[in-house]
């Protein structure tokens, strides 16, 4: 803070949409996809110029003051001034508690029985909201548009070239909103942790990322303490995971006119960069006899699991334990494995299980896979072994001569590495337990938000 500092604002040469605005409404607007610049006198030209190669709209609206006020003006007319430093430090605060809320329903994971038909579960799966397809809601945008895009919206992350480099930048957004809504704390971490796998998936490195905190009314003592909660949570996984958290914004009072509230919702938005984006990966299988993998460990995490939620319609239990440590040392082995040429495809092994991640694969890519049974070893249940939603795993697919040196390098990061079939054929089979065709889980995938998107 520059002592003295202040500032002159002339609100008749502020862009807009509307007609009919008061000066009021001109500075306490908040339109979005705005910036304000400060710019060294002198060099408005040369930002203008640059603002119209890329169709921006902008205008000098004012100029930095020594007088220590916000003046505001409307042509010549002053229509406010104030002291810079009541704004800044001189606002009343209000100072809100937070109390945790009332504990979530527990989980007795063994009282839920196992599902009576795998493939019949696995097409309930794809077809929810939560899992299935983005594609009516995809294709309401050219995604091509400026002919930068090198992986299209859909799967992991999307990226974008860098014109006139090799670099690629891939983003993504990622939450779970019954996670936060079970353990704010923990679901902002795996919020954050998704996301940096998602754009792990594409051979890129995570970057940075943005947030989009949506809460409830934060006056009540258990929406502040999950706002409290969401923040730290996100705090410990991003200085963990080294990634700085550039913008974000707030949405707060999200209920009905009758009190429900929405779960705790940390939107993360993750950027990542690859020097190459001719050695980017994808989620689909590309080749028949490729090897598939998993990476990483499964263990019983079905509480607030899309399973869960589809099979027993249940928001119960405590989300699944992140071990932030073991995050960067899965990260690490996928970029490294990806740079060596080693995997083929990856893909981000999170909502939905193990399962879902290998329909995605075959869905995407459209070839299939074969595989033996899965026979998971106590104590882990064959439910939690296809649908729990263990994070720090992938599915990536791998030519056979690779596998060697991948299991070799799994073992140097100290990462689980377990082969699961190869690809191939029409449909996702697994010996004596499930046989589904492409086109099945394709209209189940597909059908999930036809008419309402």
């Amino acid at each position: 803070r520059v002592p003295g500092a202040g500032a002159k604002i002339d609100v008749s040469r502020v862009p807009r949409r509307e007609r009919g605005m008061t000066p009021y409404d001109v500075m306490l607007s908040e339109s979005q996809e705005r910036m304000l610049v400060v710019v060294r006198r002198g060099r408005e030209a040369d930002i203008e110029r640059i603002f119209e190669t890329w169709d921006l709209t902008s205008a000098v609206i004012g100029e930095v003051t020594n007088d220590g006020h916000l003046t505001v003006v409307d042509h010549k007319e002053q229509v406010a001034r104030v002291p810079i430093q009541l704004l800044t430090e001189g606002a009343p605060l209000r100072r809100l508690v937070g109390l945790p809320p009332e504990p979530a329903p527990a989980l007795d994971i063994d009282a839920l029985p196992p599902p009576a038909d795998i493939g019949a579960a696995l097409l309930r799966m794809l077809a929810s909201p939560n899992l299935c397809s983005r594609g009516p809601i995809i294709r309401r945008y050219d995604h091509m548009v400026g002919d930068a895009t090198v992986i299209p919206p859909g799967g992991d992350a999307a990226m974008l070239r860098v014109k006139g480099t090799k670099i690629g930048i891939a983003m993504t957004t990622s939450c779970n909103a019954r996670y936060c809504h079970l353990d704010a704390n923990l679901g902002a971490q795996l919020a954050v942790a998704e996301a940096a796998r998602n754009i792990i998936a594409t051979g890129a490195q995570p970057l940075a990322i943005t947030d989009c905190l949506n809460m409830a009314n934060p006056d009540r003592p258990e929406v502040y303490w999950q706002l409290e909660e969401t923040v730290s949570g996100m705090a410990q996984a991003c200085r963990s995971l080294d990634l700085p958290i550039v913008s974000g914004n707030v949405s707060l009072y999200n209920e009905s006119a009758g009190g429900a509230a929405i779960y705790p919702t940390p939107v993360i938005g993750m950027v990542g960069q690859i020097d190459d984006y001719d050695r980017r990966l994808q989620a689909g299988f590309k080749h028949e006899g490729d090897f598939v993998l998993l990476i990483g460990s499964s263990h019983n995490d079905l509480g607030g699991s899309e399973y869960l939620k589809v099979e027993h319609d249940m928001v119960a239990g405590r989300p699944p334990e992140l071990d932030l440590a073991r995050e960067r040392a899965v990260g690490k082995l996928i970029l490294t494995a990806a740079r060596a040429g080693l995997i083929k495809t990856a893909h981000d092994c999170s909502d939905g299980g193990m399962l879902v991640a290998l329909a995605e694969c075959c869905l995407l890519g459209g070839i299939g896979m074969r595989g033996p049974a899965l026979n998971p070893e106590p104590p882990l249940r064959i439910d939690a072994a296809f649908f729990g939603e263990s994070p720090s795993r992938f599915i990536v697919s791998a030519p056979s001569r690779a596998t060697p040196e991948l299991q070799s390098l799994a073992r140097r990061h100290h990462v689980e590495i377990a082969l699961l079939g190869m690809t191939g054929g029409d449909a996702l089979e697994l010996e004596g337990q499930l046989k589904l065709t492409l086109q099945d889980m394709r209209d189940a995938w597909e059908g999930g938000l036809e008419g309402s998107a």
